[in-house]
């Protein structure tokens, strides 16, 4: 069997055959063509990256893969044998396994007992704890991370419940790792550290899918990309010939002359001033962010930029500190006092602290403005439709029905159905916490062109991101945390570099 290794990452890239193949995949839904004829393959000692835009035909893709969905046409072959469709637990028993964005670990239970949960190993009908505990020490140390098999998996981080995920893949002799979005929740560090391993998995014949938007990471990590578009593949290519311009271009269909959009200078007025703030994690925080500007919050993860959006916006507790908006104070003790006094939070966690996915987009829009449409208790629901189809015609809100489940919306239109909501409730600071997080990099334009918009209404707007990129793109100043604190701040941001950003943050 011949290899041949890409010099710029030390990975294996060609093998004789295909370790795992999708063959002239097609699948539909009502009114919907999810997949239009895609093949697809992976090699034994490779990463393949697949990316496209949100409504690209990834997710579909993969759960054909794991057994989830059966193509309407079409087939699968794993290491040359054909899967039979429908059936997930065979499709693991032959070594491929997805591990996805939102983790399925059990927060109570300890490091082994997750790795084994489902595959638990027995002795006369008993579980082998011993056993188990060894495994997991060795599967862990094969990874090269020290996680204490019998932590519980809620002390742990998120990187490091991640190692926990791929750790539970290789108990159960996983060949073939496909992962969503592996990095979206990670430091710099801590992606490094997640290349690395997965660097030696590969080099241990693993043949890894890599699912993701941060196309940086993809052009770092991966030996080849897929495109997909509109549920077809645009073109499959060694990493090496493609540059995140080509990328971007593939994906979208057209050229993107600029990844942030310009933005004419706003009148700059008074705003959100913060002094001397402390809570459990940060210090001593003094700040403004006036209407019309954007105000970037970069550092480290951990270094206390969400937690200085949480004490803002009333959701914990401050020590010490004063908030003014406008020249007056607030008191802010919860999120309805922020809410009320014109402050939102736009989470880095949208499904789970900001939208109710299963109620409908219109449900989740009128969460926090039901006061506004009703009269002696009884809700005008002509004024919320109005309202409602208003927001979503002004923000090109991507919705077939009102009634539509928030759940089934992309990533940019859930984010833009929170920023509709908090535009109807009239708020005059706008925090986002990662906003483009899970987006596609046409709907990344989008909502940066939205934070412009935000602006020429005289919002003050704050955005804490992980990407550098982001942050120096489209804020004004910068202010860089590093272990709790306000380290610097770059006024000019038009001039600074990444160098300068980290420089501060470590």
């Amino acid at each position: 069997m011949s290899v041949h290794s890409d010099s710029s990452n030390g990975i294996p890239t060609r093998y004789s055959h295909p370790l795992l193949a999708a063959l002239e995949l097609t699948k539909s839904f009502p009114g919907v063509q999810a997949l239009r004829d895609i093949s697809f393959d992976l090699r034994s000692g490779e990463i393949h990256a697949l990316v496209g835009e949100n409504g690209a035909g990834k997710s579909t893709l993969v759960k054909i893969l794991t057994g989830v969905h059966i193509p309407d046409n079409g087939s699968v072959m794993v290491d040359g044998t054909q899967v039979s469709f429908g059936n997930p637990l065979e499709i693991m028993r032959l070594g491929v396994k997805a591990i996805y964005q939102e983790l399925s670990l059990v927060p109570a239970l300890s490091v082994h007992a997750n790795l084994f949960l489902g595959q638990e190993r027995t002795t006369a009908g008993i579980i082998n704890d011993g056993n188990e505990r060894r495994i997991a020490a060795d599967v862990l140390a094969r990874l090269g991370v020290e996680i204490d098999p019998d932590a519980l998996v809620r002390s742990l981080s998120v990187a490091q419940q991640q190692m926990v995920e791929i750790g539970r893949a290789l108990v159960s002799n996983c060949r073939i790792l496909i992962l969503d979005e592996p990095t979206a929740a990670l430091s710099p560090t801590e992606v490094a550290r997640l290349f690395d391993i997965l660097r030696e998995l590969v080099r241990q014949k693993l043949g890894i899918v890599f699912i993701s938007h941060r196309l940086e990471d993809v052009l770092q990590i991966a030996n080849r990309v897929t495109v997909l578009r509109d549920g077809a593949v645009v073109t499959t290519r060694e990493k090496s010939e493609l540059s995140r311009q080509q990328l971007i271009e593939f994906m979208v269909g057209r050229s993107l002359e600029n990844e942030f959009p310009t933005r004419q200078s706003a009148e700059i007025r008074d705003g959100l001033e913060v002094r001397n703030l402390s809570g459990d994690r940060v210090h001593d925080i003094t700040f403004v962010a006036h209407r019309g500007e954007v105000l970037g919050l970069a550092g480290l993860m951990g270094s206390g930029r969400t937690e200085i959006a949480r004490l803002i916006f009333g959701a914990d507790r401050a020590n010490t500190g004063s908030v003014t908006l406008d020249g007056r104070m607030v008191d802010i003790k919860s999120p309805r006092d922020a809410i009320r006094s014109g402050i939102c939070l736009l989470t880095e966690d949208r499904k789970t602290q900001g939208l109710v996915l299963k109620l409908s987009a219109q449900d989740n829009f009128a969460l926090g403005n039901l006061s506004r449409w009703s009269q002696r208790g009884w809700i005008n629901d002509r004024l919320e439709r109005s309202r409602f189809r208003n927001h979503v015609d002004a923000l090109r809100i991507r919705l077939a029905d009102p009634k539509q489940h928030a759940e089934t919306l992309s990533g940019g239109n859930q984010q833009k159905l929170l920023v509709a909501r908090w535009l109807e409730a009239e708020s005059q600071v706008v925090i986002f916490d990662e906003p483009t997080r899970g987006i596609d990099v046409g709907a990344r334009y989008e909502m940066y062109c939205l934070i412009n918009e935000l602006t020429s209404l005289r919002k003050a707007v704050i955005v804490i991101s992980s990407e550098l990129p982001e942050l120096l793109g489209i804020c004004d100043r910068l202010l860089v945390m590093r272990r709790g604190r306000i380290a610097g701040e770059i006024a000019e941001v038009q001039d600074a570099s990444q160098e300068q950003v980290m420089a501060l943050a470590v």
